[in-house]
């Protein structure tokens, strides 16, 4: 019998004697006890000299049934001692990419990305005549669109295997000799990010994260989001992110861009708002949306280099907003600061959807604090100021009209 029958039935024991007092919250956040080291098992086709190597790893069951999850591992080719680690899980229609890893290696990372809906990295042909990834025989659930499974057991929701995975996929890769397991971070894009923004609230365990577009607060996002989950009570009550967002202790990078149709700024915003560290935000205009555009972007690479190198972010967020019709933002860093950019847009609704122009604005060091600041446009409905040092992007606090100067939760 796997192993984690055992801590499932823990895990419900603990849910059951819960329920009656409403204890969701509690029956997920429970999920951050599988620390134990999950048994891997080498996939068809793989060496264990293969480097990366694809593998399948112990997971929950699912509906009575041992499951495992695919993915590839692997570690640097050029290290000396132990190396820092990164879990890295996919979006909506992705799965586990061996070309992620390997751009993590070749960043000194060992990386090790999932296949969340038990699927491989290879594609057949469905009875729709569509390529689809291939399900293997050891899968768990699958995603059914936006929550679209929270009526069923929590234990057969597919929320609740794609966060276990990802702790367990922590587990496993912090447990490898040469890994460093108090220096392991978690990336995820879309879907992935959603999870994330899940993850870093249960498990403290990583050392840094990077959700990439997805975030909490989906249900008051102006698009498909809200209307799937403005009355979903399982996903309001326990998987909303934003429960647990301020325990999130690891610092965090949100990685986004304007124009990105799915996560909105304004739920973007309030969720690094909430989150209870030291965060930095990149919003990279004409990003677009995709793993291909997430895992390009030199801003996830040079931030988890500097959490590992100095426990914070190169660069820190202070100050930013209006003061007599003047936008203005101040960043804290050490590095040269090469321009600053006020982005904006006057145009209403799904921030997604609108015109956002980019102009270059006056940027002031004094020391290692810098000011930029530049007039509003008249009828702005929303704007941000991105600085740039040798192309990797740092954002401001992103405003609204009615938003008035803050300090962010940096300290």
């Amino acid at each position: 019998m796997n192993k984690y029958c055992i801590q499932l039935a823990a895990l419900l024991f603990s849910g059951i004697c819960l329920q009656a007092s409403d204890g969701l919250l509690q029956q997920i956040e429970s999920l951050g006890t599988l620390t134990q080291i999950p048994k891997s098992y080498l996939a068809k086709g793989s060496q264990k000299s293969d480097n990366p190597r694809a593998i399948y790893f112990d997971s929950l069951p699912y509906e009575g049934k041992d499951t495992r999850t695919y993915a590839w591992l692997g570690l640097p080719k050029n290290r000396e001692g132990k190396v820092p680690g990164i879990v890295l899980v996919h979006g909506g229609g992705g799965s586990a990419f061996k070309e992620w890893v390997e751009r993590w290696n070749k960043h000194g990372f060992a990386a090790i990305s999932i296949a969340v809906e038990g699927q491989t990295c290879s594609k057949v042909v469905n009875e729709q005549n569509k390529k689809v990834w291939e399900k293997h025989q050891w899968a768990g659930p699958s995603r059914v669109g936006v929550f679209g499974d929270s009526k069923q057991e929590l234990r057969d929701q597919w929320m609740y295997h794609a966060v276990s995975q990802t702790i367990l996929a922590n587990s496993l890769l912090r447990s490898l000799p040469e890994v460093n397991e108090e220096q392991v971070g978690l990336m995820g894009v879309s879907w992935g990010g959603i999870i994330s923004s899940i993850v870093m609230g249960i498990d403290q365990r990583f050392d840094f994260a990077i959700p990439v577009y997805g975030c909490g607060y989906l249900n008051e996002a102006d698009n498909h989001y809200k209307s799937a989950l403005a009355n979903n009570q399982p996903y309001l009550r326990g998987w909303e992110a934003g429960h647990r967002l301020n325990r999130a202790t690891m610092p965090v990078l949100w990685l986004s861009w304007p124009g990105d149709k799915h996560f909105p700024m304004e739920i973007l915003k309030k969720s690094y708002d909430e989150c209870g560290s030291a965060n930095m935000v990149s919003l990279v205009p004409g990003m677009g949306h995709g793993h291909g555009p997430a895992w390009a972007r030199p801003e996830g690479y040079a931030f988890a280099k500097s959490v590992l190198k100095n426990g914070k972010p190169w660069c820190q967020r202070l100050e930013s907003g209006v003061l007599k019709d003047q936008t203005f933002a101040r960043f804290k860093t050490d590095r040269h600061l090469n321009c600053a950019t006020l982005v904006y847009s006057k145009d209403g609704g799904i921030t997604g959807h609108r015109n956002w122009i980019q102009t270059q604005i006056r940027l002031v060091q004094k020391g290692n604090i810098w000011l930029a600041d530049w007039p509003l446009p008249e009828g702005t409905t929303g704007w941000f100021i991105n600085v740039e040092a040798d192309g990797l992007i740092v954002s401001s606090d992103y405003h609204t009209e009615q938003s008035q100067p803050q300090k962010t939760l940096l300290h």
